[in-house]
């Protein structure tokens, strides 16, 4: 008890929540929105649409510390391929990964850099919706926006519902970008400090094992409550067809 009474009453530990919250906050509905965005103009007949797919994807093939490496150049505040673009307009651009207010904002640009992943895993879930659905609706006299509210996207819920529960929990489980990206120091100003971090750092650098332990089971806690909240409230929004 003594662990969770020093977690309650250490600000560090509330600042990786904090931190954690946010990210989640942000980066899981950005995720699904430009994720079916993208399945769905992925999913047109158009040619050349093997190529813009693979495009899409590659970036999940790459290692997340060479990927963090690489944003860090392209978003480095003084010599930066991204600032000096924005410089060329006249534009000053922010500190980015260096700057407190956006540290955050800059990392979810980074993680929405690989939704690849998701992207395909919706294209599988538009690849199941039947044809008969969109001739019905044509008969009807619906239009590109009719289809696409009434058909695609409530029979798309069981993908969304999925990729939800998963980017939650993974947003969750935040580590090795920011780490990589401020060589575990969080900086600035705790602002990159996520809740996994600090966890790691308390069990294997400073070889407080019990207070990590106490972390993990918090993170467990919240985990499954938000997972039990998703699958609870799922049965208002998700339909599966044939139901």
């Amino acid at each position: 008890m003594n662990n969770y009474r020093d977690l309650f009453n250490d600000p560090l530990f509330w600042k990786s929540i904090y931190n954690t919250i946010y990210f989640t906050v942000f980066f899981v509905p950005l995720s699904i929105f430009i994720g079916v965005a993208l399945a769905m103009m992925l999913n047109m007949k158009v040619k050349g649409l093997a190529v813009f797919r693979t495009i899409f994807f590659l970036p999940t093939l790459v290692p997340q510390v060479a990927l963090a490496v690489l944003w860090m150049w392209l978003l480095h505040p003084n010599f930066g391929l991204v600032n000096g673009m924005l410089a060329r307009i006249g534009i000053d651009g922010p500190p980015w990964l260096g700057g407190e207010a956006w540290s955050k904002p800059s990392l979810i640009l980074m993680s929405l850099w690989g939704i690849g992943q998701a992207v395909v895993i919706y294209l599988a879930g538009l690849g199941d919706i039947p044809d008969d659905y969109y001739e019905a609706a044509e008969i009807d006299g619906a239009n590109w926006f009719q289809k696409t509210k009434a058909v695609t996207l409530p029979l798309l819920t069981p993908v969304i519902f999925y990729n939800l529960v998963m980017g939650m929990i993974g947003a969750f489980q935040q580590f090795t970008l920011p780490y990589t990206l401020t060589k575990g120091q969080g900086t600035p100003a705790n602002s990159m400090t996520f809740y996994v971090m600090y966890l790691y750092e308390n069990g294997f650098r400073y070889f407080k094992m019990g207070y990590a332990s106490a972390m993990a089971w918090i993170l467990f806690i919240i985990v499954m409550a938000l997972t039990a909240i998703i699958f609870v409230t799922s049965k208002r929004w998700v339909h599966y067809q044939g139901k």
